[in-house]
């Protein structure tokens, strides 16, 4: 059997397997963002802390776009490595590379053109506004490093290897955190917490590339492999784009709710704040699962066994539902040990709290179509991921957010469901799809002479 082969052997093993050290990474992530703020807040004022904020909020949403471009290359790679046809999957990691060489040179480009103007539309406070162009400046310059990263990643992940993926997050990790105490504690405020965030990632992208080199694949890519090809273009974009498209779209949602909650006051604003990075935390295990779920589904419909594509499916309904009614059934009884982390005032407590309790039932409800759009990514139907999430959004998570305020403005609870009910909408979409698809795969079976 191959290394790292997700073709065979046990799903539910293989599933655990490649999801652990993608959680772990994500964790990392997590971690090293929170360390800039919580190095800045050390050192410097409100102005500064704010513009890294600010300044963070952006890079994160420019990185989950990029890592849904990547989720594309993925989902390809890991096709032709099931089928085992090796020079397919070479000339894939080529293109890819070639692919995101131009796409990460046009994005630095533009993003360092509306830097002001990003700056703006963040409504950044005007005491901020400089150390937040400084530092997105300085952030917007390290992009090829951003999409390096995610490319090799992608690659490795591809291969079914996600263990060097968290490697790399652990290099970036380590050496943001100790050049924030050195560049921001050195008094170069928001640019050096910048400059550490990006060196992390160049010595992140040196140690990925090393490791590409060493590492064997399975297959061997060339020079000549590295080359445009519009065809392998069009395969990468038709799963990535739509993923792309709706985790920033999601991103979107998530800052329209921020600015909803902000307009009903500081103690409102700083509860929701909480809550949300409570739930970002907690959303990190189904969000392992659905790219666990992907590159398995990829692989084995390469190989030609959806049955173990399907049962990856359910594994991992299985794990993060159980998860989920966990996370929700703890945050009925004990919300206050987990919002008291991050406040003492017993207003925002409160409000949180009363926030958490409601849209705890989102980390249920959100691991169905987790799961299920890891599995529609892997089969090449990411535009159905694309098309649930945007539906929930526009009829649910923002009205929804929106209208609660209106009409229960002394509580945030009834808010908090707008999230849940949003899932539950997204969930009930893929479970029809996926009936769908069975049956008209059966009715087209039983058509066959």
């Amino acid at each position: 059997m191959r290394e790292n082969s997700l073709t065979e052997g046990s799903v539910g093993k293989n599933l655990i397997r490649f999801a652990l050290p993608y959680l772990l990474a994500c964790f990392m992530q997590t971690f090293y963002g929170m360390a800039d703020l919580f190095v800045v807040g050390l050192y410097n004022g409100s102005q500064t802390t704010t513009a890294v904020a600010i300044g963070s909020q952006v890079m994160h949403m420019l990185t989950v776009i990029i890592v849904g471009f990547a989720m594309g290359a993925t989902v390809r790679i890991g096709r032709y490595v099931g089928a085992g046809d090796e020079r397919a999957a070479a000339k894939t990691v080529g293109a890819s590379v070639a692919f995101f060489v131009m796409f990460a040179a046009a994005l630095t480009v533009g993003l360092l053109l509306c830097t002001n103007l990003i700056t703006s539309v963040m409504l950044t406070p005007a005491e901020a506004v400089e150390e937040t162009r400084l530092y997105l400046g300085i952030c917007f310059a390290g992009v090829p490093f951003i999409t390096a990263y995610n490319v090799i990643s992608s690659i490795f992940r591809g291969a079914g290897d996600s263990k060097r993926p968290m490697y790399f997050v652990a290099v970036a990790c380590a050496v943001n955190i100790v050049l924030d105490f050195i560049l921001v504690g050195g008094g170069m405020g928001a640019a050096g917490a910048a400059l550490a965030t990006v060196f992390g990632q160049a010595v992140s992208v040196a140690f990925a590339l090393f490791m590409l080199r060493r590492r064997d694949l399975g297959f061997r890519v060339t020079k000549a492999d590295i080359r445009v090809d519009r065809e392998i273009f069009a395969q990468i974009l038709k799963v990535g784009a739509p993923i792309a498209c709706q985790d920033g779209l999601i991103q979107v949602a998530f800052i329209v709710i921020t600015v909803i909650a902000n307009s009903r006051g500081l103690v409102v604003s700083a509860a929701v704040g909480i809550v949300e990075k409570l739930i970002g935390f907690l959303f990190l295990v189904p969000s392992a699962f659905l790219s666990a779920i992907s590159a398995i589904t990829a692989q084995n419909m390469g190989a030609d066994k959806p049955e173990r594509a399907r049962a990856s499916l359910g594994y991992g309904l299985l794990i993060t539902m159980s998860w989920g009614a966990f996370c929700a059934l703890y945050s009925q009884f004990l919300p206050q040990t987990l919002v008291g982390l991050f406040t003492r005032d017993a207003a925002v407590l409160a409000a949180g709290c009363a926030y958490l309790r409601s849209y705890s039932f989102d980390t249920l409800f959100a691991a169905v179509h987790f799961c299920f759009s890891g599995y529609f990514c892997g089969d090449q139907k990411a535009g159905i991921s694309f098309i649930h999430n945007i539906i929930a959004i526009v009829l649910i998570r923002i009205p929804g957010a929106y209208l609660a305020g209106v009409y229960f403005p002394d509580s945030l609870y009834p808010m908090g469901w707008a999230a849940p009910l949003g899932s539950l909408l997204s969930a009930l979409i893929c479970v029809g799809f996926y009936i769908y698809f069975r049956n008209a795969k059966s009715a087209s079976k039983d058509a066959l002479p």
